[in-house]
């Protein structure tokens, strides 16, 4: 997997495409959940992608720092599409996720709200679960943080 971290005015359009498209055809198609993906949250968020062997966009997550997302740095909008999934793609998306908000934003807490089915997974990576369940968009939800 090829990973390259953008800002959102320094994606390019084909960029932007791929990754709206990938969003939507897993969060939106995939969930069958209906919800507006496109937040105004994308401008103030560093974009990792996670390119596979034919340069097709098979990963993806959003960054945040402090204040944005929540009261502590964040990662958002976490996902493997079909074709990396199984591989180790969504351990390394996030072992590199994590990586990328500590070389931008220093060592400390972060916060994700995962999908409640997650949680080993993420708790794996050092995240524990800070909240009671909830729905977000008919999905159960909880708020973690790895400190």
């Amino acid at each position: 997997m090829k990973w390259i971290r953008k800002s959102f005015t320094d994606l390019t359009p084909n960029e932007l495409y791929d990754i709206l498209h990938l969003r939507s055809a897993v969060f939106v198609v995939e969930q069958n959940c209906v919800y507006q993906d496109m937040d105004y949250n994308d401008q103030q968020a560093l974009h990792l992608m996670g390119f596979d062997d034919t340069g097709k966009l098979a990963a993806y997550t959003r960054l945040f720092p402090a204040g944005v997302t929540f009261e502590m740095a964040s990662i958002g909008r976490v996902l493997t599409g079909p074709s990396a999934r199984g591989t180790g793609a969504g351990k390394e998306l996030m072992q590199v996720s994590i990586d990328a908000v500590e070389a931008v934003w220093g060592k400390g807490p972060i916060k994700i709200g995962a999908q409640q089915y997650l949680k080993k997974f993420y708790e794996s990576f050092g995240f524990e679960q800070v909240s009671d369940i909830y729905l977000e968009d008919g999905i159960e939800h909880i708020k973690m943080v790895r400190k």
